[in-house]
């Protein structure tokens, strides 16, 4: 229970984040070439952020001053960002932003998979982290209490929920965030994938490349799907779209656990990169209201089943003594890395050449990321894909 109300309190944070970063930055007065700019600066220091505190979490055995860190940096900066007109201010505060709001996930993954174990639903706990973001956005939406209509609004709410999240981790008691705690019968089988492993291994590679292209090609979704409902197809709800994806999302990372030990880690990757070329597809394609309600709707492959198995991949390569290094990584390299070249270049071609090539361009990067699934699933060597996996990689 400690763990779920954790991720039930600490994704509200994501609620007037995710959806409005980039409404919040076109509010301030930008072009979207500098949107795109900004949330690729926003998602730089998304890289280094997780790195930053997950060496310092691994080093000292404690997640918990950590997290409470984390959260003060997105409560100091979101009402200022809101405020500011300049670019190079607004680019400092995003920074900020970015730095804490990218960390906390890895850092909390790393608390959940430690005391979850191989045997544990990680998905599950994840799961009401997707709850409280699906209530928090259709609050959003319909609330007639500072409606995030404004960067002033969408910056106050920022604050408060960073403001609960900071506490929430304040009362957490210190058990449940260390990884250093004495191991019982009952955790002793908590990673048997990562023993042996070492950071850098030629499957933690290949998976960090597979995982990056397919966050690649999920940028425009991220970054841009806000500004697209709005003033593309002017459609007031992107709160209501927002929301819709994450529940679709919450049933496939309930029975997570299951598909994990059915098909693998990896395989499961790769497939939510085949659905992900195809709602790129539908958006880029049919831009009506149905298409856009149907790739929502694919959230459910695209995260749902993506996020477990790659939080799993990634769990199966390093040991647990290095597990928010490793959450680093995927949170870092895997994603932060490919959102920020991704959000650049989209803003770029969106003031050139509109949303409809964005998002079909995008497509080839899923392609890439199923390339090379397959190029590692048919050519390493059978001992390096037997070593270690639990069952994880086929």
């Amino acid at each position: 229970m400690i763990l779920i109300a954790a991720f039930f309190l600490s994704y509200l944070c994501y609620g007037p984040i995710t959806p409005y970063i980039a409404l919040m930055a076109r509010g301030l007065g930008y072009s979207p070439s500098t949107v795109g700019i900004l949330l690729g600066v926003f998602e730089g220091a998304g890289i280094a952020g997780p790195f930053l505190f997950g060496y310092f979490a691994d080093k000292w055995g404690r997640y918990k001053p950590g997290l409470i860190m984390v959260f003060l940096l997105v409560a100091v900066s979101a009402l200022p960002l809101a405020l500011s007109r300049h670019p190079l201010i607004s680019a400092f505060l995003i920074a900020m932003l970015g730095m804490g709001i990218r960390s906390f996930a890895p850092l909390l993954d790393a608390v959940a998979t430690i005391s979850l174990g191989n045997r544990g639903n990680y998905g599950k706990v994840r799961a009401f982290g997707s709850i409280s973001y699906i209530l928090m956005v259709l609050f959003l939406q319909y609330t007639p209490i500072l409606p995030p209509k404004n960067s002033l609004n969408i910056g106050i709410w920022v604050t408060l929920t960073a403001c609960l999240a900071m506490f929430t981790m304040i009362s957490i008691p210190a058990v449940y965030t260390g990884n250093g705690r004495p191991r019982t019968a009952a955790t002793a089988t908590n990673t048997p994938d990562g023993k042996g492993r070492k950071i850098g291994s030629p499957l933690l590679v290949m998976g960090l490349l597979v995982i990056a292209f397919n966050r690649l090609a999920m940028a425009p979704i991220n970054g841009f799907i806000s500004l697209y409902v709005l003033e593309e197809m002017h459609w007031d709800a992107v709160g209501l779209v927002a929301a819709l994806s994450a529940v679709a999302e919450v049933p496939f990372m309930f029975i997570s656990a299951r598909l994990i030990r059915r098909f693998g880690a990896f395989p499961l990757v790769a497939f939510s990169s085949v659905m992900l070329g195809l709602r790129l597809g539908l958006y880029g394609l049919f831009p009506f209201r149905g298409a856009v309600i149907t790739g929502q709707l694919l959230h459910s492959f695209c995260y749902g089943i993506f996020h477990p198995a790659a939080v799993a991949l990634i769990s199966s390569c390093v040991p647990p003594e290095r597990r928010a290094l490793g959450m680093s990584l995927y949170l870092s390299l895997g994603t932060g890395l490919p959102t920020l070249l991704g959000n650049i270049a989209g803003g770029i071609i969106i003031e050139h050449w509109g949303y409809r090539v964005l998002f079909t361009s995008f497509i080839s990067f899923a392609a890439l990321s199923v390339g090379l699934y397959l190029f590692t699933r048919f050519h390493r060597r059978r001992r390096d894909g037997a070593e270690g996996t639990g069952g994880y990689i086929r």
